[in-house]
């Protein structure tokens, strides 16, 4: 079956002056053109080539070994190259523009303006379109991740404590500040690794799945330091040896450590560094 949208492995049935009629292997689908400016050289009918298949200007199935900036069922970053009274065009990298529909727009684009879209088959058209009313996109399947799976990640909005990010095209995420090792800007796409599942479905993520499990590891070392004294002497102005003494671990570590239990309420700081347990956990050391 030729799918619309998604690159897929074809084979030439019959060659033509406008280029070689494709259909998927080992089948009697109906045919799509590629045309000549895109035929490997010396076809033979039974060849095979990657391709995308979109539809061009007429309304026809067309394939093209173009690779878009992005395909059906992904988020994207895209230009508007034109507005007219049908909606937006935006620039994705094939000769036929994406249009996003006035419907489909959260707020009036703008040629030259960049938007956050998702590319979809609209079910009443049956045309490739776009739509910037993300949030209908997200979220919609259960996730179904392990922690340090790794995942993609489109950065879209930057807060004061991270950046959120689309994960794998399907759920929200957060990937916070304190766990970056190198910058990150709204656009990006990144791999990175899942810490955990939030109740509401939203993900955790971290850069490293290294780092994720190492702050896990010395996290737990610090509420067992807890359990079993008063509080933890030391804080952001401690010697790094005497951190690493206590605790087996970098400054950086520590701080990372601190600020994820922090985070889930296990811990208090109090104004001079001192770390101790949440009213709710002493005694407990989880």
């Amino acid at each position: 079956m030729i799918q619309l949208g998604k690159y897929q492995t074809l084979e030439i049935s019959r060659l033509s002056d406008f280029g070689a009629y494709m259909r998927a292997p080992g089948t009697e689908t109906p045919e799509v053109l590629l045309p000549s400016r895109y035929v490997p050289e010396n076809p033979q009918a039974g060849d095979t080539v990657e391709v995308f298949v979109y539809k061009d200007s007429e309304d026809r199935p067309v394939a093209t070994t173009e690779r878009p900036y992005a395909i059906v069922g992904e988020f994207a970053y895209l230009s508007v190259k034109a507005v007219n009274d049908v909606g937006a065009f935006l620039d994705w990298g094939l000769a036929k523009d994406l249009l996003v529909p006035f419907r489909e727009q959260r707020v009036r684009m703008r040629r030259g303006g960049i938007y956050l879209v998702y590319i979809y088959v609209d079910n009443a058209t049956g045309r490739i379109v776009a739509s910037a009313k993300i949030d209908k996109f997200l979220g919609n399947v259960l996730p179904e991740y392990k922690e340090g799976q790794k995942v993609r990640a489109l950065v879209t909005e930057h807060t004061e404590i991270g950046y959120k990010c689309i994960v794998n095209n399907l759920h929200r995420g957060m990937l916070y500040s304190n766990e970056l090792f190198s910058p990150v800007e709204v656009e990006d796409t990144i791999s990175a690794f899942v810490k955990r599942v939030r109740p509401d479905g939203k993900i955790d993520l971290t850069v490293s799945d290294r780092a994720g499990r190492r702050t896990d590891a010395v996290a737990d070392r610090l509420l067992a330091y807890l359990a079993s004294g008063d509080g933890i002497p030391v804080g952001d102005r401690s010697d790094p040896e005497l951190i690493s003494r206590l605790f087996g671990c970098s400054k950086r570590d520590f701080k990372q450590a601190v600020g994820h239990l922090y985070r889930k309420k296990k811990i208090v700081v109090a104004s001079d560094g001192i770390v101790s347990l949440a009213p709710k956990h002493s005694g407990h050391g989880q």
